[in-house]
């Protein structure tokens, strides 16, 4: 699991390859990951927007930009935790991702949660990065 926290907003991340769901042959390999971001501040706080930063084994960056998550901009509560799960192929056999959650609190304060960095392995990687 990978976790950073930034302005009291927890963001753990645990990714995991989807085997099932992954076509070696064609290039086309998926991950799932499940994300917990808990509110660790004195003030209720929503998520507005995402940004993504994914790039593959090959140096190769995509930028994905949203509102909310999975179709929700939730409200989170102090020591209140919000989970959601979503995925992401790509056409190498790994790759990394990390972004940004861009919030409000009540007030009306902006800021924004760094989401950490992040392995996409899988067992078809051949080449040691380290």
């Amino acid at each position: 699991m990978y976790m950073k926290t930034t302005h009291h907003i927890s963001v753990t991340v645990d990714p995991v390859f989807l085997e099932d769901q992954s076509i070696p042959v064609d290039k086309h390999y998926v991950w799932a990951y499940s994300i917990w971001i808990e509110n660790q501040g004195p003030e209720m706080v929503q998520l507005m927007e995402r940004t993504w930063h994914i790039t593959d084994a090959q140096g190769v960056g995509h930028e994905i930009k949203g509102e909310g998550v999975v179709g929700e901009q939730p409200w989170i509560a102090p020591g209140a935790t919000y989970h959601y799960a979503s995925g992401t192929p790509l056409s190498t056999p790994s790759g990394m991702m990390e972004g940004e959650y861009h919030m409000k609190t009540k007030s009306g304060r902006v800021f924004d949660v760094t989401i950490p960095a992040f392995s996409l392995d899988s067992p078809y990687e051949t080449a040691s990065v380290h």
